[in-house]
């Protein structure tokens, strides 16, 4: 993703072929999009459920917490988005296993850019879509290591390639969160965390949450209460909206609460040093 001005380029591997996704608010609530590729009118017909459009609040309760309740009142056009593009989400999960947000992103981008095919369309500055299915299991070793991914999530992003279209069917037919969670569980390599980011970047979950995840529980008791908590002490807090713990957590982040940092930067390693 790329963004020149007041629009926001975007790439895709659609089911239709590559599609590069222009996007711009022209008016406060309205959204103009353009599309070229194989795949622009899958990309085109997807943009309301990628601008939220598909998100229906129901009868979320914002009332139970006053920073909940704030938030939700400042933020009234808050949507949780979907991509509908499942191996893409899950993949790009993977590369953020156990490291820095920077540190996956980096490698994202490289092996994107050297696997992955270029983009059309007047973008910005060259773009690049993801590797195909098949193509995330050809992807070379020493590709891997270059772009800096750790072997053990290497190895999981092509496991999973080798059963991807499977995959991607079973998670789609999927009635409910609980059900595409058991899926993608039961591949090796992916626990509950890449299963809820998954969810949340492919299909919009409402109510999927990332445990074990390195900040997201101490920011969640820091906001709900004024002190850290884990995992555990996070699903009870957000026990209070059944169904909409993911909208809790972007209020959260939207309302701008944050814990004091106190403790020294990490410095991420780099294995290729090795």
């Amino acid at each position: 993703m790329a963004v020149s001005g007041a629009v926001i380029w975007r790439v895709s591997r659609t089911p239709a072929g590559i599609a590069t996704l222009a996007i711009r608010e022209t008016h406060p609530g309205v959204i103009r999009g353009a599309a070229w590729g194989p795949g622009r009118e899958w990309a085109l017909a997807q943009l309301p459920a990628l601008c939220g459009a598909d998100d229906e609040p129901g009868d979320f309760d914002a009332s139970r917490h006053p920073l909940v309740a704030d938030a939700h009142h400042r933020n009234p056009g808050l949507r949780l988005s979907r991509t509908d593009l499942v191996f893409d989400a899950l993949a790009s999960a993977v590369f953020e296993q156990k490291v820095t947000g920077m540190q996956a992103f980096g490698a994202w981008r490289r092996v994107v850019t050297w696997c992955g095919e270029r983009a059309p369309g007047p973008t910005p500055a060259p773009m690049f879509a993801p590797p195909t299915i098949d193509g995330w299991q050809r992807v070379p070793s020493w590709v891997w290591h270059r772009a800096g991914l750790e072997p053990p999530q290497s190895k999981t992003v092509v496991r999973a390639a080798r059963r991807g279209d499977a995959i991607v069917r079973a998670v789609l037919a999927a009635d409910d969160g609980e059900a595409v969670d058991r899926v993608l569980v039961s591949q090796p390599g992916i626990g509950p965390w890449t299963s809820a980011e998954t969810r949340i970047r492919a299909l919009g979950d409402a109510d999927a949450v990332s445990v074990d995840d390195y900040h997201l529980a101490h920011e969640v008791g820091y906001a709900l209460t004024g002190h850290r908590t884990d995992d555990d002490g996070m699903l009870r807090l957000l026990a209070a909206w059944p169904g909409q713990r993911q909208r809790v957590i972007r209020l959260i982040g939207a309302s701008g609460v944050r814990e004091p940092r106190r403790g020294a930067r990490l410095h991420p390693e780099d294995h290729r040093d090795r």
